[in-house]
């Protein structure tokens, strides 16, 4: 593996693993009062184009770090509307 790929994985192991305890904590608490909608709406189509983009260049710590990111930031997000109190 080429030194780069290797600091793209583990760039993107450190970035993507940021976010599992976020979303443990709302799995278990189902709490997403401090969570902004707009903010997890625009990152989470963020995340998505950054992995059409890693895609269509073929680079693959990109692929599969935004692959994981976009399943917990989408987690959180669906948790979000889903349990979020209307008023």
């Amino acid at each position: 593996m080429a030194l780069q790929d290797t600091i793209g994985y583990l760039a993107a192991s450190l970035t993507t693993l940021s976010f599992l305890p976020q979303a443990l904590h709302t799995f278990r608490t189902r709490d997403v009062s401090g969570i902004s909608l707009g903010m997890y709406s625009s990152f989470t189509l963020g995340i998505a184009l950054w992995l059409v983009y890693g895609w269509m260049i073929s680079a693959w710590p990109v692929v599969v770090a935004n692959v994981v990111t976009l399943v917990l930031a989408s987690s959180i997000l669906v948790m979000k509307l889903r349990y979020h109190p209307r008023s």
